[in-house]
């Protein structure tokens, strides 16, 4: 592998991937408020985009680090890739070199009200995401046998709403045992770590900040196991090997 200088300063840049995040929620907001088009809370920066830039500029470098030259990568424009259920669709970032598609990153948040349902939301986005790529990778659409990498970042909100336990419906059968008295927070790091066990994923990262603190670039690694330095390092060494 090339040289490792975003591996090693990787928390500074994801802190001010943080930082960055935080900022333009707040500037994405205030522009909603004053046109009148705001929606719930926080919701109406996460749905103005570019949000999760700074990590995506992270992962940018740290691919060109590994070998890649940058005009192989793809992020703003040109990241649709063919799909098997529906015609095509979107990735925060793609790597594809000789029509060989080497990885696609996708980084999603998710601050503000209706924890619920938007975890819903993202658990079935991230699943369908992973089974549409994969699909359409055995039917060979992507012209290659090479198996990409394939990786999903999450951010969550730190609050108090995020930590609280969380009473599950009844359901006409049992819930799964790690779903019982767990909190959102819980359920979001147990989710990204289903997806690395299922094979959707080829790695995955999981990190909280508040809104108060992450201003300042602060976030928090719940499990080891879903940090960023993780996810960097493989990322990194399975570009190193590509074709």
């Amino acid at each position: 592998m090339a040289s490792n200088r975003t591996l090693q300063g990787l928390n500074t840049q994801a802190q001010r991937a943080v930082a960055h995040y935080w900022q333009t929620c707040t500037v994405q907001r205030t522009r909603q408020v004053q046109s009148g088009k705001a929606d719930q809370g926080l919701r109406s920066a996460v749905t103005g985009g570019a949000q999760m830039d700074g990590f995506v500029d992270l992962f940018a470098d740290l691919i060109v680090e590994a070998g890649i030259p940058r005009e192989f990568i793809f992020r703003n424009s040109a990241v649709e890739l063919p799909g098997f259920f529906r015609p095509t669709k979107e990735w925060d970032l793609l790597v594809i070199r000789d029509r060989t598609l080497i990885a696609a990153i996708e980084a999603k948040s998710q601050v503000g009200r209706s924890f619920g349902n938007n975890f819903n939301n993202r658990t079935e986005e991230a699943v369908a995401r992973a089974v549409e790529l994969w699909t359409a990778y055995r039917k060979g659409m992507f012209a290659t046998v090479y198996q990409p990498f394939v990786g999903y970042v999450f951010m969550l909100e730190d609050c108090a709403a995020t930590r609280k336990p969380i009473t599950a419906p009844k359901t006409h059968y049992p819930i799964r045992p790690e779903f019982r008295g767990a909190s959102h927070m819980e359920n979001c790091e147990n989710f990204c770590r289903k997806l690395i066990f299922e094979r959707h994923f080829s790695a995955t990262a999981f990190i909280t900040s508040s809104r108060t603190t992450g201003r300042r670039g602060q976030y928090k690694t719940p499990s080891e196991d879903l940090s960023l330095m993780r996810f960097a390092r493989i990322l990194a060494g399975y570009v190193a090997g590509a074709p």
